[in-house]
């Protein structure tokens, strides 16, 4: 039947959180880490194309986002999907703004919402206004972001300072009659000549809602929340069987491995409890440094353990740590060497028969995805909230688990070594 709705997601983990939403909702779904390159399509119902443009200026965005669409449209997907950050992680010059201008331009359309509420991550809207949890989101530690400090909470401004176009509301006392309300609210606001309607929302049920109404809107935005309402949409037409499980993934044989390279208080908390079980072996950034040395020694010290079950490799630091070595290296080069050594030893480990990765931190999944030449990923069950197992489509597969530094729980990486594939 071909791909139903296609995704792009703007930033890796992001994209990761929205595949696992639709497979939850009963989709099945593949990631691609960028643009894909074949023209062969691939047996799926969803596609989320994860591209690295959040923070990107903003016309590369749009020329990435709009690469991206073309490939989808070429893939005959019948509705687009624009995912960026519940907390609307941007900049009074885009890339949210922009980016939606551009596809809205590049399919035709006149009218969109915006909607990065998830209530159950504790993300709400209210009078167009961005809570996180019970504060408003310029008072959430956003307000000291480095990149994109989110500074107003009211989404009707900030998205009215980056876009081309009027941005409407449409309000909880509406949002709460249910889908006819909302589809007629969207309606008014079109005619009137608003382009973008900001969708207040305060539970669950009411994403379920909003997504219904937006059954015949060419592109839908919004956090990962907001995609939960829309395969309803395509088992109303008969377009997705019901009976499909979803998140069926292959057997994968081989052995296992945890590597860390997030220093959030999550991650350390999850490396800690990970120590008191398994074998591990912290890496140094300031010997990685000075050459290849540390990752023999980790390799060394790997190959025999993995024989008898799962080992930690970890750069896993408190921030006290973190700051010494980027006083010594500065930020981007103490980054860097961690990166380029967790994709070597990505790469030795599979020579020594590892096939399935656990792996915490975002830029540490993005070095080990594409030390292993990984550019497709089916999405499996989940095993926390926006963490799914997933295996890869190259010829021989990799299991992976790629999962955010604040993801999880403490005992994360036990949960996903029980329920690996």
């Amino acid at each position: 039947m071909g791909i139903l709705l296609g995704c792009i997601a703007d930033d890796f983990t992001g994209a990761t959180d929205l595949a696992g939403m639709l497979v939850e909702a009963g989709m099945r779904t593949v990631m691609t880490i960028g643009v894909p390159t074949s023209g062969v399509l691939i047996d799926t119902d969803a596609l989320v194309i994860a591209l690295k443009s959040r923070t990107i200026p903003a016309q590369e965005a749009v020329n990435q986002s709009l690469s991206a669409l073309r490939w989808l449209q070429e893939a005959g997907c019948r509705q687009y999907f624009f995912k960026y950050c519940s907390t609307f992680d941007s900049t009074d010059q885009g890339n949210i703004g922009p980016v939606t201008d551009a596809l809205l331009d590049a399919l035709g359309s006149d009218f969109t919402i915006a909607c990065p509420a998830f209530p159950k991550n504790k993300r709400t809207l209210y009078k167009g206004h961005l809570f996180v949890g019970d504060v408003l989101l310029n008072e959430s530690g956003m307000q000291h972001h480095p990149l994109t400090p989110m500074t107003d909470a009211n989404l009707v401004r900030v998205l009215g300072r980056q876009a081309k176009h009027r941005v409407g509301l449409v309000p909880y006392d509406t949002v709460k009659q249910g889908e006819q309300a909302i589809r007629q609210a969207f309606n008014s606001l079109a005619e009137e000549g608003y382009r973008y309607a900001i969708v207040d929302a305060l539970e669950d049920s009411h994403l379920m809602a909003i997504g219904h109404a937006c059954a015949d809107m060419p592109l839908v935005t919004g956090g990962s929340g907001i995609s939960m309402g829309l395969p309803d949409n395509f088992r109303r037409k008969g377009l997705l069987k019901a009976e499909i499980q979803a998140d069926k993934l292959p057997t994968i044989e081989g052995k296992s491995i945890v590597l860390s390279g997030s220093c959030s208080l999550a991650t350390q908390e999850q490396v800690a409890s990970m120590q008191q079980k398994y074998p591990s072996f912290k890496l140094d950034p300031l010997r990685l440094a000075q050459g290849p040395e540390q990752i023999n020694e980790a390799m060394a010290w790997a190959a025999p353990l993995l024989e008898r079950g799962p080992v930690l490799i970890y750069a896993t630091s408190k921030p006290e740590e973190v700051k010494a070595v980027q006083n010594k290296l500065g930020v981007e080069r103490a980054s860097q060497v961690i990166e380029n050594a967790f994709a070597e030893i990505a790469r030795r480990l599979v020579d020594v028969g590892v096939q399935k990765f656990i792996v915490a931190g975002g830029e540490t999944s993005g070095a080990v995805v594409r030390a292993l030449n990984v550019t497709a990923l089916r999405i499996g069950p989940q095993i926390a909230p926006g963490v799914p197992w997933t295996t890869s489509l190259n010829d021989k597969p990799f299991a992976l688990a790629l999962k955010s530094g604040n993801f999880g729980s403490k005992n994360f990486f036990q949960e996903a070594l029980d329920s690996q594939p």
